[in-house]
């Protein structure tokens, strides 16, 4: 039986139901008004005029129960017919979202996660509904990730998978000498993948709400000074000037320490790497409003307009031709993206424009006016 039939079946079955506890009332109420009504009538009559002729009582009774049986019919009839129609148009509105909401079901099963039903009905069926939609629009958005990191994967492999695999064969071959360089060549490829596997493993987990956060409540200053403290050594091998201005009086944030480490790590990486020898990076942290705002800013390449919000989507360069050995994984910002919204935040990127350098800016609640975050399985380990 097809699902179409199905709810056919079901509308029928509703409708009859109700016809039946419809036909069941007028039932016992012309068997109630039958059975007593002649009873009182009678006693009215005795009261009013005495003790009458048998005559003139048979045909008071028949004239009683004709009257009654008229009034009664017509008024069942009447009743009848309103329920039937109430009844009927009861069952198809409530047929048609149930239909609506199995023909989506049935082509969200069939890949097809673009599937809506419209958000109407009783109550009730208005709140299924817009469930559903959500539910179809999660299925969507999940799927389209899938797909997206699928192709992203394998066009970052394929370039460490094609050095590695012409360097074996040249070494099979013997076209390649077995020496110090050709094994760095090969150890340095085999950790770009290692890193890209983590990376993408830290992305999807924080995307999807499944990190552990063990939160705490820490100045932003303090978050400031260990970010600046970590990264310290990189920049000044490369000769960026490193600088802070944080305001001490700010009030403190709850985040998970390590995370929110590791996203201010990802951005510093980040200006590191667009910040030519000589130029300056400044991290600052000041209040706005009921939020602590962190800013990465940097006097480095900057980005087009048309690039400030795409700088967080996995893998995407404003110069495609920049060497990916010469970067990280190319989910830095990503990853850092994906933790500050875990943690209840926003961020987001600025810049003038290429050559006027670029600012990472970071906004976290207060700890006292944040909102509680989701509970997080137990079985979910930090990556």
């Amino acid at each position: 039986m097809t699902a179409r039939r199905r709810l056919r079946g079901f509308a029928s079955r509703l409708f009859l139901a109700q016809a039946l506890v419809i036909a069941a009332g007028a039932a016992t109420l012309a068997l109630v008004a039958f059975a007593l009504a002649p009873g009182i009538f009678h006693s009215h009559v005795r009261r009013t005029v005495g003790d009458l002729s048998e005559n003139v009582r048979d045909h008071i009774d028949r004239a009683f129960a004709d009257a009654v049986l008229v009034a009664l019919g017509l008024a069942i009839a009447a009743a009848l017919i309103a329920a039937v129609a109430v009844s009927a148009f009861l069952a198809v509105r409530l047929a048609r979202p149930v239909r609506a909401l199995s023909d989506a079901a049935r082509h969200i099963a069939r890949g097809g996660y673009s599937a809506r039903v419209p958000v109407q009905g009783p109550d009730e069926v208005a709140d299924l509904a817009a469930s559903f939609n959500e539910m179809a629009g999660a299925l969507e958005t999940s799927e389209r990730r899938r797909s997206a990191l699928l192709s992203d994967v394998a066009h970052e492999l394929r370039t460490p998978l094609a050095t590695l695999e012409g360097y074996v064969e040249g070494l099979a071959d013997g076209a390649i000498p077995a020496e110090p360089a050709t094994w760095d060549v090969l150890a340095a490829e085999t950790r770009r993948m290692h890193r890209l596997v983590e990376d993408l493993s830290k992305v999807s987990k924080a995307e999807e709400r499944r990190l552990d956060l063990r939160l705490e409540r820490v100045a932003p200053g303090a978050l400031v000074e260990a970010a600046v403290r970590g990264a310290g050594p990189s920049f000044a091998e490369k000769g960026v000037r490193l600088e802070t201005a944080a305001d001490p009086a700010l009030p403190e944030v709850e985040v998970d320490t390590d995370r929110m480490g590791e996203a201010l790590s990802n951005l510093l990486g980040n200006a590191l790497r667009h910040t030519p020898p000589g130029g300056r990076v400044e991290v600052g942290a000041r209040r706005r409003g009921e939020e602590v705002e962190i800013a990465v800013a940097d006097t480095g390449e900057g980005i087009a307009p048309e690039y400030l919000e795409r700088v967080f989507e996995r893998f995407f360069r404003t110069d495609p031709a920049r060497s990916r050995a010469a970067g990280g994984s190319g989910i830095g910002l990503t990853i850092a993206k994906a933790i500050v919204e875990a943690l209840g935040g926003r961020i987001h990127a600025e810049s003038d424009g290429p050559g006027t350098g670029a600012r990472l800016v970071v906004r976290l609640p207060g700890a006292s006016r944040r909102s509680p975050l989701p509970r997080i399985p137990e079985d979910a380990g930090r990556s």
